[in-house]
C-alpha cells in the first residue's frame, strides 16, 4: 500500500478506536480509578515509566540493529492499546478499573508519547534523525485526544445518542484495527524471520519483564494485578506504526512491531490463563 494511503488508513483507525473508547465510557466509570489513587499511580508508573526504563536498559545492554531499536522505542512511547480492557478482563481484571486506566493512558499519550521519545532521542544519538517529536505531539493530539474527548462529551451531553452509536462504532473501529493488524502482518512477516536470534530474545525479555513489573505493582489483589500487568505489555501498535509512517521508517520497524504483537499475545495469553487459575483456586 502506498505510504500516504497507509497513513490515512492508520489515522482513521486510531481516531475511530479512540472515539469508540470515549463513547463507551461514562465520566463516572472514567473516574472509578481516580477513587483509587494508589492503584492509578502504580499503573501509570508501571506503564509510562518502568516499561520505557526496561527498553532503555535492553538497548544499552544489547547491540541491536537500528530498525529493531526504533521499533522498541516506538512501542515504549505508545501506551494504552485499544484492546487493553478486553485483554485485562480475560485475565481476571475488573472491567471498570482497566477501562479507566486505558482511557487515562489514551488521554495522557499526547504528553507521554513525545516526552518519552524526547528522552530516547537524547540517550541514543542514532535516533535523533529518525523522529520528529513536535509533529508527533500534534498528530497524537488529533488522532487520540480529540476523538476521546469528543466521545466523552457525547456521553456527558448526549447520552442517548452516545449509547446508540457506541456498539456500532466499536464494531467498525475493531474491524478497522483487525484489518490494520492483518495488513501489518502481510507487510512484516516476510521480514519477520530476520529477527530470529538476539532481537527475539530481547523482545521476549521486554514482554516478560513488563508483565512481571505490572503484576508486582498491582498490589495483593488478583483482580487488579492483571490490569496493570496487561496494560504494561499492551503497547499501542497502531500509534507506534502511525509515528513510524510520519517519520518514514515504517518498512524498517513493521517486523519488530509484528514480532511484539505475536510474542505479547502468546505470553500475555499464558499469563491470563495462569491468573484465572489462581482466581479459581483462591476466589476473593
Amino acid at each position: 500500500m502506498h505510504h500516504p494511503l497507509l497513513l490515512i488508513f492508520v489515522k482513521i483507525t486510531i481516531f475511530s478506536l479512540m472515539l469508540a473508547l470515549g463513547s463507551n465510557l461514562s465520566f463516572e466509570k472514567m473516574l472509578s480509578l481516580c477513587r483509587k489513587p494508589v492503584l492509578l499511580f502504580r499503573g501509570l508508573v508501571a506503564v509510562v515509566v518502568l516499561v520505557p526504563l526496561v527498553v532503555i536498559l535492553l538497548l544499552k545492554l544489547f547491540n541491536l540493529p537500528a530498525e529493531v531499536m526504533i521499533g522498541l522505542v516506538l512501542l515504549a512511547a505508545s501506551p494504552g492499546a485499544p484492546l487493553t480492557t478486553k485483554r485485562a478482563y480475560k485475565a481476571g481484571g475488573r472491567f471498570c478499573y482497566s477501562a479507566s486506566l486505558q482511557l487515562t493512558l489514551a488521554i495522557l499519550a499526547v504528553f507521554v508519547t513525545p516526552f518519552t521519545l524526547a528522552i530516547f532521542v537524547t540517550l541514543f544519538e542514532n535516533l535523533s534523525q529518525k523522529v520528529t517529536i513536535l509533529e508527533v505531539a500534534r498528530q497524537v493530539l488529533i488522532v487520540q485526544l480529540l476523538p476521546v474527548s469528543l466521545g466523552l462529551l457525547l456521553q456527558k451531553f448526549a447520552p442517548k445518542f452516545a449509547e446508540n452509536i457506541a456498539k456500532p462504532l466499536s464494531f467498525i473501529a475493531n474491524s478497522l484495527f483487525l484489518v490494520l493488524v492483518v495488513l501489518a502482518c502481510i507487510l512484516g512477516i516476510p521480514l519477520f524471520f530476520k529477527l530470529w536470534g538476539l532481537p527475539m530474545v530481547v523482545i521476549t525479555i521486554m514482554v516478560i519483564a513488563s508483565l512481571g513489573m505490572g503484576h508486582a505493582l498491582g498490589g495483593h489483589n488478583d483482580h487488579t494485578r492483571p490490569i496493570i500487568a496487561i496494560s504494561c505489555i499492551a503497547r499501542n501498535v497502531g500509534l507506534a506504526l502511525f509515528i513510524a509512517i510520519l517519520n518514514n521508517v515504517q518498512q524498517q520497524v513493521i517486523p519488530t512491531l509484528v514480532a511484539y504483537v505475536i510474542l505479547g499475545a502468546v505470553l500475555g495469553g499464558l499469563y491470563s490463563i495462569w491468573n484465572q487459575r489462581k482466581l479459581a483456586e483462591f476466589p476473593l
